[in-house]
């Protein structure tokens, strides 16, 4: 595949960012701070995304949503994802975004699949609701353009095969100025189970003029280059496919430009990873919550490999560097630092999966009508954190 060219997003007024790799690091909970995003952006990432903080959080001053928006000072471009159902809230806290915390661009997530926040009206669901959807991307984009800072959506398919949203999504972004749309190819139903739609990419890519952005079951770089060939996409979003991964994004940057790259780390260059890792997160929350925030990440690094479960469990329970060494030091010891990185765990799933569920939650009545501009929504922002993609 020609080498790809870069992902331009650009507001109604002419602000631009470009991507020079249309490769984005999807926003995950917890998992996309500022440590995680400097080691996808070392490794050829053109795009990191803050973790989603919701626009209620950033306008009352929540500490924790505050405490989200740590950005080094080497991250190129400072992104954020933000969620919101209030249409002022909303636009509020992108205003925030750019002029408090020095955001370059700003995403607007619409497909959070979990059940305590669609049962409210939110996440995924609230797309059904065209008419809030529309004053709520208006709004954003608005006082996004007055900082010269673009605006993105994404969304998914929709609720289920009897209620997709994809397309009017689609349609209310490009008409109210956002620079990109990105679809995660499955309805709030499937969450992350089973196999992505390409198919609905595809027809996303002919329904609009602005860039989209195609997510889901990129596990290889690969599957990036044949989602975008099938698809037409101008780019790809990763999640879960770099968990544990960060040199992923090197294979994706090689793909991007014409090459081909397989990185496959021996046991001692993870472990070496692992320990930056550490230093990264100890330099943004100290080291006991830093450690702490590794813990997480111990089984994606090392999936695959002959750990055993008495060293992985212990190795979930780091709270000092000389706990991780000396760990390190076992694991290296039992297993050779020349250890070949696991063939088997190539092309499959990582993170979350899950299995179809029976019924998506909703409010009563949900339904019903399509407008929602009378609806009050509050409730859909208070305990939600944006999950995995």
């Amino acid at each position: 595949m020609p080498r790809v060219e870069p992902l331009v997003l650009t507001s109604p007024s002419g602000g631009r960012v470009e991507i020079e790799t249309p490769v984005v690091l999807a926003p995950m909970a917890g998992v996309t701070n500022a440590a995680f995003r400097t080691l996808c952006q070392e490794q050829g990432a053109g795009l990191c995304i803050c973790e989603m903080v919701t626009s209620r959080g950033l306008v009352c001053a929540d500490r924790r949503a505050g405490a989200m928006l740590t950005f080094f000072d080497d991250e190129r471009i400072r992104s954020v994802q933000t969620y919101g159902t209030n249409p002022p809230v909303v636009a509020r806290a992108v205003e925030l975004l750019c002029t408090r915390h020095g955001a370059d661009h700003v995403d607007l997530n619409f497909g959070c699949p979990v059940p305590k926040v669609t049962r409210k009206g939110g996440g995924g669901v609230l797309p059904w609701k065209t008419g809030l959807v529309r004053e709520i991307i208006t709004a954003a984009v608005r006082a996004g353009d007055r900082h010269g800072v673009p605006v993105t959506v994404k969304t998914r398919i929709g609720i289920d095969d009897d209620h997709t949203t994809w397309r009017d999504v689609a349609r209310i972004a490009q008409e109210a100025g956002a620079a990109a749309i990105c679809l995660h190819a499955r309805t709030v139903e499937e969450a992350y189970s089973g196999h992505a739609h390409w198919d609905v990419i595809a027809d996303l890519v002919s329904e609009v003029d602005i860039p989209v952005l195609g997510n889901g079951d990129i596990w290889e770089a690969g599957d990036a280059l044949a989602m975008m060939e099938r698809t037409g996409c101008a780019g790809v979003e990763v999640g879960r496919g770099c968990l544990g991964r960060p040199w992923l994004f090197a294979d994706l940057a090689a793909a991007m430009s014409g090459g081909e790259r397989l990185t496959l780390p021996t046991l001692g260059e993870i472990c070496r990873t692992v320990r930056r890792h550490g230093e990264l997160l100890a330099r943004q929350m100290g080291e006991r919550h830093g450690l702490t925030d590794l813990r997480k990440h111990m089984a994606w690094y090392f999936k695959g490999f002959p750990v055993g479960g008495e060293l992985r469990q212990a190795l979930g329970m780091i709270d000092s560097f000389e706990r991780l060494d000396e760990l390190l030091a076992v694991l290296v010891a039992k297993a050779g630092a020349d250890c070949p990185y696991p063939a088997g765990v190539l092309g499959r799933p990582r993170g979350r999966q899950g299995a179809l569920r029976r019924r998506v939650v909703m409010p009563t009545g949900w339904l019903d009508d399509r407008d929602g501009r009378d609806l009050d929504l509050s409730d859909a922002e208070l305990g939600y954190s944006g999950k995995v993609a």
